[in-house]
Parts: structure tokens; C-alpha cells; sequence
């Protein structure tokens, strides 16, 4: 259900594709599919779930500078740039799953908040921490990076290099 659920995501984007679609190309009855997924939305969050799980194993055993052992700006810079890649591949899924006040209730969310605010504990940030931790993350927002690439057409290097300049900035003096 799943992948035929993702191949009709990304050739028509979720908000065009129904559960009657899904069902019918996961080759299952509709109430199957819906005792499994009550929603298209259900449907994207699993799909994208299987993504950001595989960032998370990198970030917490991969080799630096996205995994442990580099400083606080060089790992900041690297999970912004392996996030802009997730929202590059995947952004139908994010805009389904994450936008508005969805994005802060995922557990992804709740994830890459405790990483980036241990970031800044690490460069000895203080008190503006809390405040800090989710500025940073802002930028990942799935709508502003649609926004970016498509609206403005700034390719994925470019707005890596925004991104890893951000990190270096709020973090190189730290």
C-alpha cells in the first residue's frame, strides 16, 4: 500500500491523488486500506516516517560532520544541508504530512528539535537557546523550501549554501 501510495504522491502530488486511488493501485479493498491509514495524510506521514528515520540513524551513528565528533557549526551545516536533500526528494510528502501546526506535532519535529537545541548547548549558548532551536529550524519548513525552489527557482546548491552559511554564522563564533 505504501509504495504504491508514494509512486501516485510523487507523479501527481497527495492533494490530487484520493484513498480510492491508493486502494486501487495497492490492489486492495478501500476499507483495508482505510483500517490502516484513516487518511491520505496518515498515508504521507508513514511514507515520510521511513525518510526521516534513516536521517536520524545517520545523525546519531553516521561519521561526521552529520553524525557525532565534529564541532557544533559543522554539524548544524551538515543536518541542514542532508534536511535540504530529504526536502528535495521529498517534499510532496512533507507538504502532506508537515505544514502549518502538523509540522510541530510529528515526532521528526520533536527529534530534530532536541538535536539542533543540543548543538547550541554544545556551543554554549544560553538562555536564548529555547528561542534559538526552533529559528533554526524555520527554515526547513517544507512550504518555504517549495517556495524557493519553485517560486524563486534557487536550485538545491543554493539553497544548501544559504543554509550552511546560517549555521556558520550563528555557531562560528561559539
Amino acid at each position: 500500500m505504501l509504495a504504491a501510495a508514494e509512486r501516485l504522491f510523487a507523479e501527481r502530488g497527495p492533494q490530487a491523488v484520493t484513498m480510492e486511488d491508493i486502494a486501487r493501485a495497492a490492489g486492495v479493498g478501500k476499507g483495508t486500506l482505510y483500517r490502516r491509514y484513516p487518511s491520505r495524510d496518515a498515508i504521507a506521514v508513514a511514507l515520510l516516517d521511513e525518510h526521516e528515520r534513516s536521517l536520524q540513524q545517520r545523525m546519531l551513528n553516521g561519521p561526521p560532520p552529520l553524525g557525532p565528533g565534529a564541532p557544533p557549526a559543522e554539524r548544524l551545516a551538515a543536518f541542514y544541508a542532508a534536511m535540504a536533500d530529504l526536502l528535495e526528494n521529498h517534499s510532496h510528502l512533507a507538504l502532506a504530512a508537515e505544514t502549518g501546526p502538523l509540522r510541530f506535532t510529528t515526532g521528526a519535529y520533536t527529534f530534530w528539535r532536541a538535536h539542533v537545541n543540543a548543538l547550541l548547548a554544545d556551543a554554549g549558548i544560553g538562555p536564548e537557546r529555547t528561542a534559538l532551536t526552533d529559528v533554526l529550524l524555520a527554515p526547513l519548513a517544507p512550504e518555504l523550501y517549495r517556495y524557493q525552489r519553485e517560486t524563486l527557482k534557487l536550485s538545491a546548491g543554493q539553497v544548501k549554501a544559504a543554509l550552511g552559511t546560517l549555521a556558520t554564522r550563528v555557531l562560528a563564533t561559539r
